[in-house]
C-alpha cells in the first residue's frame, strides 16, 4: 500500500502542475513549444527524461538479463547521435518553427513533409503504445494485481497520460520533466550500490553467474552484427528526433539551445549506464518471470520501503515523461502539419489549441489499441526507431550538411526507408528469409538505411540541384 500511495502522490502532483499551467495556453506556440521560454536547466531536464523512456527502463533491462553487462553498448548509438545533433541545435532554434516537419518542408517542399508526417505519426504512435504497457506493468507490479489485470492497469496508465498531456502541453510537460529527472537520478544513484552489496559484490555475482559466465564479460555474447542491430536504430532516431527538435524550438534563445544540447550528452550517458548496471546487478539474485520487470521487482522486494518507493516513482517518471512528450509531438504534428497546413490554414489560435488537444486524445486512444499488439519492449522500440530513423533522418541530416540534396531525393529517401523497414520486418516474421543464412540475422535497420541513403544520394544527383535560397539558411556559420 505504501508504494501505491507514493505513486499516487507523484501522479497527483503532475496533474496539479498541468492544471495550474492550463490557463496559460492561448496559442499553439504556447501548447507546443512553451511560448519559447525554456531555460537551460529546464531544457536539459526535459530532453533527458524524454529520451530515457521505456526502451531504456524495460527494454534495456530485458536485454541485460539475457546477455549481462555487455548490454552497456546499447545506449551508445543514441549517445553518439546526440553528440552529432548538438552541432545543429543553434541553427534549429534560429528558425523559430514548431515541428521538425516545418524544417523539412522549408528545405524540400510539401511532398517530403507529407511523407514525413505519415512516418512520424506511425513510429511515435508505436512508441507511445509501449509506454502505456510499461505504465501498466508498474501499476500491476506495485499493486500485485489488486486493482485489476495487466490490461486494466494499462488502461489506467493510458488514461492518465492522455489527460495529463492535454492539460497544458509543453508548459507543464517540460517543467515536471525536471522534477522527474531529479527523482530518476537520485533513485538510481542510491539504489545501485545497495543492490550491489546485496548481490555480494563482484564475487557474489560471479558465483551467481557461474552457469553463464559471459554475463560478467564486458564484450560478452554480442556479435558485431547484433551490436549494429542494437545501436543503429537509436542513432538514426535521435538524429531526426522530433522531440529534441521541438525542445530546441522551445528554448529561450539560440545560446540556450546550444548549451543545453551539450549538457545533455553526459546527462543521458550517466542515466543510461546506471539503468543497465542496476539491472545487471539485480539479475544476479532476482529471476523475474518477465525479465523486463526486473528493476520494478528489485525496487519492490529488495530495497528499503522508502528507497523502493523512490525507485518506483522514478520508473513512473521515466514512463510518463516519455509518453507525454511523444504524444504531444504527434498531436502537434496532426494539428500543424495536416490540419493547419492543408485543411484550415486560417485557423485561429484558439481553434488550433482546441484541435491540438483533440488530436492528443484521439491519437492517444489509437496508441492504446496498438499497445495490445506485443509484449516485447525492446523489439517494438527498435522497430519504431527504425521506421522513423531510416525514413526521416537521412533527409534531416542532408538538410544541414549536404547542399546538393533535392526534393526528389528526399522524397525517395523517406518513402524507400519506411517501405523497406516494413517489408523486411514482414519477410523476417513470416520466414521468407532463409533461416540458415546470415541474412536472417540482419535486422530491418540495415537494409532500410542502406536503401534510404542510396535513394537520397542517387536521386539527388540525377535531378537538378536545388536553388541556393533553399539550402543557404541551413548552413549558416554559428555565432
Amino acid at each position: 500500500m505504501f508504494y501505491v500511495i507514493v505513486i499516487l502522490i507523484h501522479l497527483g502532483a503532475l496533474v496539479l502542475v498541468g492544471a495550474w499551467h492550463a490557463n496559460r495556453i492561448k496559442t499553439q506556440e504556447d501548447f507546443a513549444v512553451a511560448g519559447r521560454s525554456l531555460t537551460i536547466p529546464v531544457l536539459v531536464g526535459t530532453m533527458m527524461t524524454t529520451w530515457i523512456g521505456t526502451g531504456s527502463l524495460l527494454g534495456h533491462s530485458e536485454k541485460t538479463c539475457e546477455i549481462g553487462i555487455s548490454a552497456i553498448i546499447i545506449p551508445l548509438g543514441g549517445i553518439l547521435g546526440i553528440m552529432l545533433i548538438s552541432i545543429v541545435a543553434a541553427r534549429v532554434r534560429r528558425f523559430e518553427k514548431i515541428t521538425v516537419l516545418d524544417i523539412l518542408e522549408t528545405r524540400f517542399g510539401v511532398g517530403p513533409r507529407l511523407l514525413g508526417t505519415v512516418a512520424l505519426i506511425t513510429a511515435y504512435l508505436v512508441i507511445v503504445s509501449y509506454q502505456y504497457r510499461a505504465g501498466g506493468a508498474v501499476l500491476f507490479q506495485v499493486t500485485g494485481g489488486k486493482i485489476g489485470s495487466l490490461t486494466t492497469c494499462t488502461q489506467i496508465a493510458a488514461g492518465f497520460i492522455i489527460v495529463y498531456t492535454v492539460l497544458a502541453g509543453m508548459f507543464s510537460v517540460a517543467r515536471t520533466d525536471v522534477a522527474n529527472g531529479v527523482i530518476m537520478i537520485v533513485g538510481f544513484v542510491i539504489a545501485l550500490p545497495l543492490l550491489f552489496g546485496k548481490a555480494g559484490g563482484l564475487d557474489g555475482m560471479r558465483e551467481a553467474f557461474a552457469e553463464s559466465p559471459t554475463r560478467m564479460d564486458l564484450f560478452g555474447p554480442i556479435s558485431p552484427l547484433e551490436a549494429v542491430n542494437l545501436m543503429l536504430p537509436a542513432f538514426l532516431l535521435v538524429m531526426g528526433e522530433a522531440n529534441l527538435y521541438q525542445r530546441f524550438f522551445s528554448a529561450k534563445d539560440v545560446r540556450t539551445a546550444r548549451v543545453s544540447s551539450l549538457l545533455l550528452i553526459p546527462a543521458i550517458a550517466s542515466v543510461e549506464m546506471m539503468i543497465i548496471a542496476t539491472a545487471w546487478v539485480a539479475s544476479s539474485f532476482v529471476q523475474p518471470e518477465n525479465p523486463a520487470h526486473i528493476l520494478l521487482i528489485a525496487a519492490k522486494d529488495h530495497l528499503p520501503a522508502i528507497l523502493g518507493g523512490l525507485m518506483l516513482a522514478a520508473a513512473v517518471a521515466i514512463i510518463v515523461s516519455t509518453a507525454d512528450s511523444f504524444l504531444l509531438v504527434i498531436g502537434t504534428s496532426l494539428a500543424r502539419d495536416v490540419y493547419q497546413r492543408f485543411i484550415n490554414p486560417d485557423a485561429s489560435p484558439r481553434n488550433m489549441v482546441i484541435f491540438s488537444r483533440a488530436a492528443v486524445v484521439g491519437l492517444g486512444l489509437v496508441a492504446y489499441a496498438a499497445s495490445q499488439a506485443s509484449e516485447k519492449f525492446l523489439d517494438v522500440a527498435l522497430w519504431a526507431y527504425t521506421i522513423y530513423g531510416a525514413s526521416i533522418t537521412p533527409a534531416m541530416i542532408a538538410t544541414f550538411f549536404w547542399n546538393r540534396a533535392t526534393t526528389a531525393g528526399a522524397t525517395a529517401s523517406i518513402a524507400s526507408g519506411a517501405i523497406m523497414t516494413v517489408l523486411w520486418s514482414v519477410a523476417s516474421k513470416n520466414g521468407y528469409l532463409a533461416d540458415d543464412s546470415w541474412i536472417a540475422s540482419v535486422d530491418s535497420v540495415l537494409p532500410a538505411i542502406v536503401v534510404s541513403v542510396t535513394a537520397l544520394i542517387s536521386v539527388s544527383l540525377l535531378t537538378p540541384p536545388p536553388r541556393e535560397e533553399q539550402w543557404r539558411p541551413f548552413v549558416k556559420e554559428e555565432r
